[in-house]
């Protein structure tokens, strides 16, 4: 949906080919836990449970910047403080009001999550695969070898919701394109202690999403009252990161090195490996943000736009696919959205 530049089906300007860097580690394979503590009161520092506690590695503000056409979005990650997080290439909070939007434009090698947090959004690909995502409702899309589609409000009003870009490994970039979408009423939830949880993907509370994930990947809503507190587990080599929606907590450990642990609205806070995640509600209103994370591909990653490779021929090959109407793109030729 959020575009690094305009796009047409005739004709559309990419930035610089961009190689990204990506941290390597050891990846465990096997399947991690993902029950969930919570406790009301006590020491909001308090780290039952996790042998090495998470803590805030960085901290960056997402500032508005307009996308698509007319579209107004917060870029965490994929901007200049924050390049990607491996597996993750982009996380955009947009907000919308008609006519703007996200009209027809190109994907390959990577997955977008679509999450409504407000108003409905309008989909349809080249493929014939349409429909309508209002509030609370999720879509995830595995661009694959090559999809077409146009995101656009549905209906008067702002239309707010988080766009995430997940990369796909080298076997996965070439599959054919699929979608994965839950209504708002389908999407797992769980509350306890002040404390609620919508399970996107991946598992809290011993409650797990029936979203299939190519690249490992847990993506959770939560909304907890003030006061309460809260400790997730996290896979100890995954890289994960909180966005905040509303509201203000205190996030994993306080470390003297590390960013700080406060944050409010529109933060992103990138976290430091570790077995779990402990937030506590400081403030007098509700907070909510998502905890997302993944499993690292350590891949090389060559970004153009809406093209994610592994390699520069990659990309030059996609580009050529796609102006050429070929290999994932032969119904591009004769398609423009309704």
């Amino acid at each position: 949906m959020t575009l690094l530049y305009k796009f047409s089906l005739s004709l559309f300007r990419f930035p610089p080919i961009k190689n990204i860097k990506t941290s390597c580690c050891c990846v465990v394979a096997k399947r991690a836990n993902f029950s969930t503590i919570m406790s009301c009161g006590g020491n909001q520092n308090q780290q039952q449970g996790f042998e090495m506690p998470r803590y805030v590695v960085k901290k960056v503000l997402a500032k508005p910047q307009q996308e698509g056409v007319g579209a107004i979005v917060r870029r965490s990650i994929g901007r200049s403080e924050l390049r990607s997080l491996d597996p993750f290439l982009m996380l955009d909070e947009f907000s919308v009001s008609p006519p703007a939007g996200f009209p027809d434009h190109p994907h390959r090698g990577f997955e977008t999550v679509t999450y409504m947090l407000q108003g409905a959004f309008t989909h349809q690909d080249f493929s014939g695969h349409k429909g309508t995502i209002n509030a609370g409702d999720l879509q995830w899309m595995t661009a694959g070898r090559g999809i077409i589609h146009s995101e656009m409000p549905a209906g008067e009003g702002v239309h707010k919701g988080l766009q995430l870009w997940i990369n796909l490994s080298s076997k996965d970039k070439m599959i054919e394109p699929r979608y994965q979408e839950l209504q708002s009423k389908d999407i797992s939830r769980v509350e306890k202690d002040g404390v609620e949880v919508r399970i996107i993907a991946g598992e809290s509370f011993g409650v797990r999403s029936p979203v299939y994930t190519r690249t490992p990947t847990m993506y959770l809503d939560f909304t907890m009252k003030p006061g309460s507190q809260l400790q997730q587990q996290i896979p100890g080599t995954w890289n994960a990161f909180v966005y905040v929606i509303e509201g203000e907590g205190v996030f994993g450990v306080p470390n003297s090195s590390a960013a700080s642990s406060i944050a409010t609205s529109h933060y992103v806070l990138v976290l430091s490996h570790g077995d779990g995640l402990s937030v506590y509600n400081k403030g007098t209103k509700a907070l909510r943000f998502v905890l997302i994370g993944g499993q690292p591909l350590n891949e090389p990653v060559v970004q153009y736009g809406p093209f994610v490779m592994n390699t520069q021929d990659e990309i030059e090959q996609t580009i050529e696919d796609y102006h050429l109407c070929r290999n994932g793109f032969e119904k591009a030729m004769q398609w423009k959205s309704q």
